[in-house]
C-alpha cells in the first residue's frame, strides 16, 4: 500500500516515518519541533509531525505510544490509540503526556510515537426488541473475579 504524503515547512529535513525493523508494525513519528519542548509530570502537549497524508478509503492510522517512551520516563499519548480517518487531511499531531515524576524534553527529530495502518470497517445499527441471550449475559466490569 502506497501513502500520498506532503511535508510540510516545518517537517523539512526530518525523515519519513519508517518501519524500525523488517517486521515491525508500526512506523516511528517524529517530533517537527523547532526549540525544545518540555513536558513537566503531568502536563501534555500536542507534538507536531510535519507531515499531512491521504490514507485510502477503508483504511485508519493508528497513533500509539512508543513503549521504550512509556517505560523508561512514563510518557505516553493521551487519547491512545489515536485515529487518522482516511478523509482527514490536516496536519498528523501526536498528544503526548508525562505521567512520569520528572520533566521530559523533546527535540526535534526525537521519535515520539508509532503509527499502525489498519484496516476499517463500518458497522449498521439494527434495532431489535431483544437481544439474543448469550453464556455471559450482563457480567460486567470485574464480574469474572481477580
Amino acid at each position: 500500500m502506497q501513502i500520498p504524503v506532503h511535508v510540510l515547512p516545518h517537517g523539512v529535513g526530518l525523515p519519513l516515518p519508517r518501519y524500525m525493523t523488517e517486521q515491525a508494525a508500526g512506523m516511528d513519528l517524529m517530533a517537527a519541533i523547532d526549540t525544545e519542548t518540555t513536558l513537566a509530570p503531568m502536563e501534555r502537549a500536542l507534538i507536531p509531525t510535519g507531515l499531512t497524508m491521504a490514507i485510502p478509503a477503508g483504511w485508519e492510522a493508528q497513533i500509539r505510544p512508543r513503549s521504550g517512551l512509556a517505560l523508561k520516563h512514563g510518557v505516553t499519548i493521551l487519547n491512545s490509540p489515536g485515529t487518522i480517518d482516511a478523509d482527514y487531511r490536516g496536519e498528523v499531531a501526536v498528544l503526548l503526556i508525562n505521567l512520569g515524576g520528572a520533566p521530559f524534553v523533546i527535540r526535534r527529530g526525537e521519535r515520539i510515537a508509532q503509527m499502525v495502518f489498519s484496516p476499517v470497517s463500518q458497522a449498521q445499527w439494527l434495532p431489535v426488541g431483544e437481544l439474543e441471550a448469550s453464556t455471559r449475559g450482563t457480567g460486567g466490569f470485574g464480574h469474572t473475579g481477580r
